[in-house]
């Protein structure tokens, strides 16, 4: 029964010390132990095992049992004294908790004497401040009550002296005054309601307004709009006058500056009226070196009068400029019958120096916006009107070379006062177009005449097959009239010159080019190549004589040189004219026209190349080659063919040459095809 007892108890035992893995595995980390004992494993058999291996080892049981016996007493001794240090541990804890808790109320006892110590400085500091800053704003407002007095004092003695030089006509002293008086009247805008400040206000608005009028009557009594000019007083009375307008409104200034141009022009309108014999064209020089003198004038005895910011000078020839053209577009329309090209052109000539003239000694700062866009920029530098001009030279020569796409020069700075009287010439334009349609003509006609008279190239020389020179000269005259024309106009007096252009370049491809090709015996109305083919098959076509064949040549180069030539006048063209306008310069129908010419050439030397050698195939279809022939009779077709073509090794300079030279050559394998 106690056995039974026994081993329950040990089940128990052994149900309660059995722990988790974690557990153990914690155990054994804390209390590493190499002792059989402590091992969660342990079995007793073994470990007696161990213990007593064989039966001879029995016989030390006695000393083995009281070691286990000691280790259990050890055991019981370590667990009854950690058993009893646990029991004051609950004690120990609750008293340092109390400890804790005494500590954190005498903090916060502490923070609250604090807290209040902190409230009770700052009331005392607000108390202490509270004087100063009342003394502060007293300070402040003690300072702006001097100051607004002193700038009163200031304002109403200003204001009586003000009036007071005023009436002395003190105009060196009222400039200064006035600027002070002004600047201390801003000071009082936000005071404007008080009575005593209004008036002050109203009584320097009347000053002004007492200036403005009494410095005009000045101006007007110096310079009278009606009879002659005379002083009427001291020039530096007008001068600190015009310092003083510079305060004034803007419309003092500008009243002052349009009577006194008005009336240093007066005399321009007597001299040049419409009536006057110097009020023509022919004499336009007389206007232009009359402003001169003016200029001069004004400069020796009003220059220092006007303040230099005024530009006096530069608005007087403005001025001018306005009346000049007004003046002149009147009389050319009431006299347009009388105007002649030569004459538009001096006039035109002698306007653009003045221009010049103008913008090398004014800025052109006083152009209005309006006359600036009424204004149109000045095209590219090449001017032919002025003298000493060699960008125009250079671009003739240029032309001469067949060289229009030569490296452009920068352009000059925009002259602000182009067009500011010339524009007026722009609706006369027509006479200059029609010149030059009728110059043409009378060029075209001298070409024609000189072919007939000089004959076509001659063969075995330097002209044998080049460019004719009278279309070099055409072109040249070309560049002339554009450079001409733009600088008159941009707009459509360019496209009337462009149709003349058109014209004349389908004139100089009919009577110079292809008028005087060769005629061939089988059609009058042109060369095709069914033509070819009918005259193959008819009679023998007529072979071309080497003087022929040059001529057809150099027509071919010319056309070649045109062809290219007008493409780059047609580019030239668009540059020059308003973009708006770019759209109606097209010159495709005048260089279809030269390459037609082309085309009838290269087929005129084709033919006579078809017409040469046919002799030497029609001999060599009747030569038998189904007998063995000797080497030199197998070439006599060859033979025939060699001195039967006209671009044999003999002729081939005529030909060859000068097309190889235009690029034509390119074309006779397509011909030949």
């Amino acid at each position: 029964m106690m056995e039974e007892e026994e081993l329950e108890f040990v089940e128990e035992l052994e149900a309660v010390l059995q722990l988790t893995p974690d557990v153990q595995l914690a155990i054994e980390q804390v209390f590493p132990s190499q002792d059989p004992l402590d091992r969660a494993d342990f079995n007793a058999v073994e470990y007696i095992n161990t213990l007593f291996p064989t039966e001879q080892s029995l016989a030390n049981i006695d000393e083995v049992v009281n070691k286990i016996r000691l280790k259990i007493r050890r055991l019981d001794d370590n667990i009854r004294t950690v058993v009893r240090g646990q029991t004051n541990v609950g004690q120990d804890g609750r008293q340092a908790l109390e400890e804790a808790q005494k500590a954190i109320q005498q903090l916060f006892g502490k923070i609250k004497d604090i807290k209040d110590k902190a409230e009770k400085s700052e009331q005392m500091v607000k108390e202490i401040t509270r004087d100063i800053k009342q003394l502060d704003h007293a300070k402040r407002h003690l300072t702006t009550s001097i100051t607004t007095l002193n700038h009163l004092h200031m304002l109403a003695g200003g204001v009586d002296s003000l009036e007071a030089m005023t009436r002395r006509r003190q105009y060196g002293e009222v400039a200064n005054l006035l600027q002070g008086v002004m600047n201390v009247l801003e000071h009082f805008h936000k005071y404007m309601g008080i009575p005593q400040i209004r008036q002050l206000s109203e009584r320097v608005k009347a000053a002004q307004t007492e200036l403005g009028q009494q410095i005009l009557a000045d101006f007007e009594e110096a310079f009278p709009s009606q009879g002659t000019k005379r002083p009427g007083g001291p020039s530096n009375v007008l001068r600190d006058a015009c310092q003083v307008a510079n305060i004034l409104d803007p419309r003092i200034k500008q009243e002052i500056i349009k009577k006194f141009i008005k009336q240093h022009l007066s005399e321009y309108l007597v001299l040049f009226q419409e009536n006057q014999d110097v009020a023509w064209l022919d004499k336009i020089d007389r206007r232009y070196a009359w402003i001169k003198r003016q200029l001069v004038d004004y400069e020796e005895k009003y220059g220092r009068m006007f303040p230099r910011e005024w530009y006096m000078a530069e608005r007087i020839a403005v001025e001018f400029c306005h009346i000049t053209r007004t003046e002149l577009a009147k009389i050319m329309r009431t006299r347009a019958k009388e105007i002649e090209v030569k004459l538009l052109l001096f006039a035109i000539q002698r306007t653009t120096n003045f221009e010049g003239f103008l913008a090398k000694r004014f800025s052109g700062c006083t152009l209005t916006d309006g006359t600036l866009k009424k204004l149109e920029s000045p095209p590219a530098s090449t001017n032919p009107f002025l003298e000493d001009e060699p960008a125009a030279e250079m671009e003739e020569l240029a032309m001469e070379k067949g060289d229009l796409e030569q490296p452009k020069k920068p352009k000059a700075p925009d002259n602000p006062f182009h067009g500011i009287v010339s524009k007026c010439f722009e609706p006369h334009l027509y006479v200059y177009i029609e010149s030059q349609d009728k110059n043409l003509g009378e060029l075209i006609d001298r070409f024609v005449a000189d072919f007939k008279a000089q004959g076509p190239p001659k063969p075995n020389t330097d002209e044998g097959g080049a460019v004719l020179p009278s279309c070099a000269d055409l072109f040249v005259y070309y560049k002339k009239c554009m450079v001409q024309c733009s600088q008159l106009s941009t707009g459509e007096p360019m496209i009337a010159l462009t149709t003349i252009f058109q014209k004349y370049l389908r004139e100089y491809a009919w009577k110079i080019l292809s008028g005087n090709l060769p005629k061939t015996t089988s059609s009058s109305g042109g060369l095709t190549i069914s033509s070819l083919l009918k005259e193959k098959e008819g009679s023998e076509a007529a072979k071309f004589t080497l003087e022929e064949l040059c001529l057809i040549c150099s027509i071919l180069s010319t056309a070649e040189y045109c062809l290219a030539t007008t493409q780059q006048l047609e580019e030239k063209l668009k540059e020059k004219v308003d973009v708006s306008l770019t759209e109606r310069i097209n010159l495709t129908g005048e260089m279809d026209t030269f390459s037609t010419v082309i085309s009838s050439s290269i087929q005129l030397l084709v033919q006579d190349l078809d017409a040469a050698c046919d002799p030497a195939l029609t001999a060599m279809s009747k030569v038998s080659f189904q007998k063995v022939l000797p080497p030199e009779r197998q070439r006599v077709g060859t033979g025939g063919l060699s001195r039967s073509s006209p671009v044999a090794p003999a002729g081939s300079p005529v030909l060859k040459a000068p097309i190889e030279e235009n690029g034509a050559l390119q074309e006779f394998p397509q011909v030949l095809n």
